[in-house]
């Protein structure tokens, strides 16, 4: 899942959940994380190739605004 969907879920999130429902989801994503045998940190080649590629996005205008993000949440849920 690419950095700007994450995003996009989070603010989504935020504008659904209850205090409470986020601190019960967060519990429950820790402890499926802390489970995982997947999970390991990035590399620092790791990144630095996200890093440039989200500095090439936004030189070539790429790039979400809140309210961008905002109308594109609020589309999907209507939809």
């Amino acid at each position: 899942m690419s950095d700007v969907s994450l995003i996009n879920l989070r603010d989504y999130l935020y504008s659904v959940l209850s205090k409470n429902n986020m601190l019960w989801l967060a519990t429950q994503l820790t402890q499926y994380a802390e489970q995982s045998d997947d999970l390991k940190p990035y590399t620092m080649e790791e990144i630095d190739i996200m890093l440039d590629e989200a500095e090439h996005d936004l030189d070539a205008g790429v790039y979400l605004t809140n309210d961008d993000v905002f109308r594109r949440n609020h589309d999907e849920v209507v939809a």
